[in-house]
């Protein structure tokens, strides 16, 4: 049997994404502190509560989605899911797929799509 994972693209995003994640796992928690230092600033504080304005603007939504779907990813990775024979992604999503296969390295693909948004 094959595996492959999925990752969400923009619009999928919202106020509260990976709180709960967060609340539960370590490895999450540390997820989102990577993310939170790799920009300078609190995303994980925009991702848990918001204001969706913001969270809805690009430069913010792009960075978060991939730092939600990592967080994730590692979540399942810690509770011994099986490791994805194929990874793909929807539009943003192929970020997060590319960290996933270990093409890009997530500090460095959280400051891309940050860039991303911005332009």
């Amino acid at each position: 049997m094959k595996i492959a994972y999925l990752f969400p693209g923009q619009g999928s995003q919202f106020a509260g994404m990976g709180k709960d994640l967060a609340e539960h796992y370590a490895v999450a928690r540390e997820t989102m502190a990577e993310a939170d230092e790799a920009l300078g600033f609190s995303l994980s504080v925009l991702c848990y509560e918001g204001p969706d304005e913001d969270l809805k603007k690009t430069e913010n939504t792009q960075p978060a989605l991939v730092a939600t779907s990592v967080a994730a990813l590692r979540v399942m990775k810690s509770l011994g899911a099986a490791t994805p024979d194929f990874v793909a992604g929807h539009s943003l999503g192929e970020y997060s797929a590319l960290v996933a296969a270990g093409a890009l390295d997530f500090a460095d693909a959280l400051r891309l799509v940050r860039k991303r948004g911005q332009y």
